[in-house]
């Protein structure tokens, strides 16, 4: 999931375009984190030490490590522990913007640096405690210190960015969420929680979305809109807000019900007085789904 965070971090910080970072995700599945990347992450060698080593690289016809070796920038012994050392997600996205230009490994070195030292991220978290570190990304991303029923937002979030990954696919964005008081629907199913907390979620995308969305979730292909894709939606969203109901229950103790799943197309979706309603928007290869959740 840190890929995801890091990618929203640049976003806003206008070193890349939402589209942009979509191009890079995309050919995250077929890359592989290189040995120039790893050793300027690890602080083995410096962005222009690295460039220097590709520069000769493109002279010498040779690898990566022969260079780096024979100039002395690394030893053989650090070659090997580099390639395995863990190492976090987000470095090949890095990565892959510097091969398509995006961005330079000057660039990388300190986005890198910014963006762990803003979420305080340590060498240990890669070790362990992730669902804590991902917990501390959620709270940090959505500014949820202070809110009403704040860990229920961010045990609801936590599951849904990690049902996304599971069921959906790795390759989406985090838009930086939206406070809303209505919400205009496209195609949306709605499911209302209630017990303890009162809770209004919906999924929504326009149509062609829709049909990629539900294609990736049963692992098949739909040709068009009809109403397996609507039973698909309906399923993902019962699906998950389950979950989170057996999580509320075994975790703080808190009993909640379902209502069954509801769908509003191109109408407004009104909020209970005083609710607190957030919009967040979820960019995909395929399309965008915004996710509402209102308390």
């Amino acid at each position: 999931m840190y890929t995801q965070f890091f990618g929203n971090f640049l976003i806003n910080r206008n070193v890349i375009t939402p589209e942009q970072l979509i191009t890079a995700i995309s050919k995250e599945s077929t890359s592989h984190l290189k040995l120039g990347t790893l050793a300027m992450y690890h602080n083995l060698m410096s962005a222009s030490e690295v460039d220097a080593v590709i520069a000769a690289q493109k002279q010498d016809h040779k690898s990566f490590q022969e260079v780096a070796v024979r100039g002395k920038y690394l030893t053989k012994e650090q070659v090997g522990k580099l390639l395995t050392r863990r190492s976090p997600e987000y470095l090949l996205l890095g990565q892959l913007l510097v091969e398509n230009g995006t961005i330079s490994n000057s660039d990388l070195e300190v986005l890198i640096n910014d963006y762990e030292a803003a979420h305080e991220i340590l060498d240990l978290d890669l070790e362990t405690d992730q669902k804590e570190q991902v917990t501390k990304l959620i709270r940090h991303y959505f500014k949820l210190d202070g809110f009403r029923n704040s860990e229920v937002y961010e045990t609801y979030l936590d599951l849904l960015f990690n049902n996304l990954i599971h069921f959906i696919g790795p390759d989406f964005t985090l838009l930086s969420p939206i406070l809303i008081n209505e919400f205009p629907t496209q195609y949306s199913v709605i499911q209302r929680i209630t017990g303890k907390h009162n809770i209004l979620s919906a999924i929504d995308m326009d149509r062609t979305t829709a049909i990629e969305f539900a294609s990736r979730y049963v692992t098949d292909a739909f040709e068009a809109f009809d109403e397996y894709v609507q039973a698909s939606l309906e399923d993902f969203i019962n699906l998950h807000n389950g979950l989170f109901t057996v999580n509320m229950s075994n975790n703080y103790g808190v009993e909640l019900q379902l209502s069954p799943p509801g769908a509003k197309e191109n109408s407004l979706l009104d909020f209970a007085p005083g609710a607190i309603s957030y919009m967040f928007p979820v960019m995909y290869p395929f399309g965008t789904i915004n996710f509402v959740l209102s308390f």
